[in-house]
């Protein structure tokens, strides 16, 4: 398909629509400019519509919608299932010790349960490797696939990129948390609808009949070769939803930016039943159905699909959702790890009151020329959502395991717990990529459930060896007294 006139026309329109609303929205809003609750936590003004949208969108982005269709299998919606259940750990279990504790950041809670500031500097080290190095470049390269699918632009993927980093930029700079959470919100009311009607446009398109399509690609049970193996769901797939929706500064920080407790679950609890109903069939059934229309794509699929079955203005229309979708969780992203550093770095170790949105701004730009120069190392990927998740394990199980030992023991180092996750971060990158050719390794979401123990373990056993301190259980006990 060529770009033509009205696709340009309703894609421009629509952006500078979204982009106008958030500015109405968000320019009235009292703020203290140099306050790092105003510029990270939106003042603590989020209702929980904003809290519901932004969290939907900030998740829901090309990665999902092209990554999971890009599979062309029903296998991965198990992802956005078990998703359900780490929400709901969200709502019940953290948000109240978030509150309890005048949490920034997630990692600003490490500090205050282990009492030691370099505990939280190191995860939100090894958050920002995640973020900079694996998420940011991948969110750019996905959204710029997606427009060259549809649009076949025959210029260079990384031009794309380049527009998508500066708009996404620009939004994370000027308008911290609160512009990033209202351009969510209005954007995902759009990319559900339009993906919805995606859903049922790819199923008139084969007349609502999946006969010819292999049976492994139609299951929810996944054999032992699949990338979802259905012993995994018993194993590490409960810890990995714990980890990213609990204790992952981009998700939590939308969580901890409502005025009250009960604000924050009810936003959680939305995000949870839109995430259970309406996002599995839109990340699943257009790659299903593109492959019996076209075969096995990969990560083309998606974009293939709207291309083809949308009515061209329509197109344009999903255009500006997705580069919405790509926007708001390349500058969600953003926003999050420049939150990680401003608070849990900078202020601890080099300036404690530094200029915050002036900061901010340059820091911003540090980890967008980054995230652009990594964009090409994605191209290769065979499929681009495995790929983000086995990657996502040579951090996910340390910091949970600092978490969980946090929370659960008392009288624990926090350089014993240090040293466990950093421990734990290697060990998982060297059965990764098995540098010595082991074939008894098995899946890496099991490999993921031994390590987030090994940790676990690991930073019990210093504690009690090498610190000389008795961890004291407290799992239980109550967590916020």
């Amino acid at each position: 398909m060529t770009l033509e006139p009205i696709q340009l026309g309703v894609f421009l329109f629509i952006t500078g629509l979204i982009a106008f609303v958030t500015y109405i929205k968000c320019k009235d809003q009292p703020r203290n400019p140099d306050s790092n609750r105003e510029y990270f936590l939106a003042g603590g003004g989020l209702s929980w519509i904003f809290i519901a949208g932004s969290i939907t969108l900030t998740n829901l982005s090309t990665d999902q919608l092209v990554g999971m269709n890009g599979s062309q299998m029903f296998l991965v919606a198990l992802w956005e299932f078990s998703a359900v259940v780490g929400l709901f750990i969200l709502a019940k279990v953290f948000i109240p010790i978030y509150y309890k504790y005048n949490c920034t950041t997630t990692t600003e809670l490490l500090e205050k349960r282990y009492n030691n500031k370099h505990i939280r500097a190191t995860i939100s080290i090894l958050f920002l490797a995640a973020n900079v190095f694996v998420f940011l470049p991948a969110v750019l390269y996905t959204g710029s696939l997606f427009m060259k699918s549809v649009f076949g632009f025959n210029f260079p993927l990384i031009y794309i990129a380049m527009a998508f980093a500066v708009l996404g930029a620009a939004y994370s700079i000027f308008g911290g948390l609160r512009a990033v959470a209202i351009s969510d919100t209005f954007s995902g009311v759009l990319l559900l609808g339009l993906a919805v009607v995606v859903v049922f446009l790819a199923l008139q398109a084969i007349n609502f009949d999946f006969s010819g399509i292999p049976k492994e690609r139609l299951t929810l049970i996944g054999d032992n070769n699949s990338d979802i193996p259905w012993h995994t769901l018993l194993t590490g797939m409960l810890l990995i939803q714990i980890f990213y929706w609990s204790t992952n500064q981009v998700i939590t920080q939308r969580a901890m930016a409502a005025p009250t407790v009960k604000e924050a679950q009810k936003g959680v609890i939305v995000a949870a039943l839109i995430r259970l109903v309406i996002v599995p069939p839109i990340i699943v059934i257009p790659g299903i159905v593109a492959f019996k229309l076209y075969g096995d794509i990969g990560d083309a699929a998606y974009g293939q699909i709207v291309g083809d079955l949308l009515p061209g203005w329509l197109v344009g229309a999903f255009a500006a959702a997705i580069t919405a979708a790509v926007l708001t969780s390349f500058n969600s992203m953003l926003n999050s790890s420049v939150a990680l550093y401003v608070c849990d770095l900078h202020e601890k170790y080099l300036t404690e009151k530094p200029n915050v949105p002036k900061l901010s701004g340059w820091i911003t730009l540090v980890f967008t020329a980054i995230a652009l120069m990594l964009v090409p190392v994605y191209e290769d990927a065979r499929s681009i959502i495995d790929t983000l998740q086995k990657l996502w394990g040579i951090f996910s199980m340390p910091i949970l395991s600092t978490f969980i030992v946090g929370l659960v023991f008392k009288n624990v180092n926090a350089w014993a717990a240090i040293i466990a996750a950093l421990c734990g971060s290697v060990a998982y990158a060297f059965l990764l990529y098995n540098p010595l050719g082991l074939e008894w390794l098995p899946h890496y979401i099991h490999i993921m459930f031994v390590n987030f123990f090994f940790c676990v373990g690991l930073a019990l056993l210093l504690n009690k060896v090498v610190f000389k301190q008795k961890s004291e259980f407290v799992l239980g006990q109550p967590l916020l007294d």
